[in-house]
């Protein structure tokens, strides 16, 4: 099971493209591999045949380095392949209900044709893409901080450099870590209720189940299991809102001038929609404010050399936020066709890791579903993301004229910025957001068709 995206700790094998028997050239497809971001493909590193698959179609929670299948040379008998021993897969595969199955015992050849066995040490290609083992977490630790990962001493299953691995060398090279903050106190365990005694009929003694149009008996549930990207969601929200100082500001933008322009592109035959000019309008103000465009480091304020803005998209798999890299010299047209590409991408499960890995501002818009303001999460290690609400209309006085104050409707729309106290303080993100509603309101200024 090889690592295919940054976080990834364990996949799930969503379907064999290939089966036993068949020849491979290097770059085929053989597989489809839930990890914690999508649904992707895993390529052949090599050409030959795919002997065993070990790990069957529906298997969840595999563990990275997990032994999934065997390849031989070309010209060899696949049929008579050795399964290494030293592998153990353990793993739940679907449904859960199900026991997993006994593993393969190791094929031998016969007495009589002792040089026709493949040897799995010579002939076999293990599908694993890196040889030097580093879970996610240990692998960013020494990405961030420089270190060798060949210096830091295994102690993981099957040679795995684990995060208590890299945090010792870290420790050795002199550099210090933040504490982790404190385990929250465990609730008191809850009072368990016995259930009641069977009559003598023999039926069981656990409350029964629910049934369709009636309340369901107390103490029962329904478990949904999590896919791997709702966990990492999860995870990472609990990460933000308890690691990082979130401060939150609002705005009202008149959206007068974008339905006016969006007009007379239509007439040119060119189609955008607000959210467009809205990505449009916060790339240019974060170039104009590069004090804005940062994120936190363990060190840390870093300084970004590039404007990449994340669009959340919501996909039955969970939230992903792709990216639309140099959106500041990218035109609307452009900005339209990556983004309506980019959100059909995620909801596919089609996304490739650096199509959503590396953004410097993130954007979330829930207008369309009626919402008419709201606060998002921060995604680190990102310093700011910025909330889009639905239009409304509005009655305003316009500005003095000889004839005295005048009505008029004005379509307005509220954003809220929730930015990084550590980075973006209250005074420097009121200044981004007036700079933001500057160039919504004069789109002709910052939109290139």
């Amino acid at each position: 099971m090889p690592a295919l995206s940054p976080t990834m700790e364990e996949g799930n094998i969503v379907k064999w493209l290939k089966k036993e028997g068949d020849e491979v050239a290097a770059g085929d497809t053989l597989c489809e591999i839930e990890t914690d971001k999508a649904v992707v493909v895993m390529e052949s590193n090599d050409d030959g045949i795919l002997a065993k698959i070990l790990v069957q179609e529906g298997s969840r929670g595999v563990r990275l380095g997990t032994l999934i299948a065997l390849m031989v040379s070309e010209g060899e008998d696949w049929t008579r392949v050795e399964i290494p021993a030293l592998e153990a897969v353990t793993l739940t595969t679907a449904p859960p209900t199900a026991a997993p199955p006994d593993p393969a015992p190791p094929l031998t050849t016969t007495p009589s044709a002792p040089k026709q066995s493949v040897s799995a040490n010579r002939l076999c290609s293990y599908v694993i893409l890196d040889r030097l083992r580093l879970s996610p977490a240990a692998r960013h630790i020494l990405d961030t901080h420089g270190l060798d990962a060949h210096l830091a001493k295994a102690t993981g299953p099957r040679g795995l450099i684990t995060k208590e691995d890299a945090l010792k060398l870290l420790n050795q090279s002199g550099e210090r870590l933040s504490a982790p903050p404190a385990a929250a106190v465990a609730p008191p365990a809850p009072v368990s209720v016995s259930p009641p005694i069977a009559p003598s009929t023999g039926r069981p003694t656990f409350p029964a189940l629910s049934v369709p149009g009636k309340p369901g008996m107390p103490g029962t549930f329904t478990e949904i299991p999590a896919s791997n990207v709702r966990r990492v969601i999860a995870q990472r929200l609990t990460q933000s809102k308890s690691t990082i100082p979130h401060a939150y500001a609002s705005v009202d933008c008149d959206l007068g001038p974008v339905m006016k322009l969006r007009k007379q592109l239509a007439t040119e035959d060119i189609k955008v929609s607000v959210n467009d000019f809205i990505i449009k309008a916060a790339a240019v103000s974060l170039r104009e404010m590069p004090e804005v465009n940062v994120m936190w480091s363990g060190d840390g304020p870093q300084a970004l050399d590039y404007i990449h803005i994340s669009i959340a998209v919501a996909t039955p798999r969970g939230l992903i936020t792709p990216i639309i890299k140099d959106a500041a010299n990218k035109g609307l047209q452009e900005i339209a066709a990556t983004a309506k590409a980019l959100a059909q991408k995620a909801r596919d499960g089609k996304l490739l890791p650096e199509e959503y890995q590396g953004g410097s501002f993130s954007i979330s818009n829930l207008g369309m579903f009626g919402i008419s303001e709201f606060s998002a999460v921060i995604n680190p290690p990102q310093a700011c993301i910025l909330a889009v609400g639905g239009t409304r209309a509005e009655l305003r006085l316009a500005p003095q004229n000889p004839d005295g104050p005048v009505l008029h409707t004005q379509q307005l729309m509220t954003v809220t910025l929730s930015s990084d106290g550590r980075l973006v303080d209250d005074e420097l993100a009121s200044r981004f957001l007036e700079k933001f509603r500057t160039n919504l309101e004069q789109p002709q200024r910052v939109s290139v068709p």
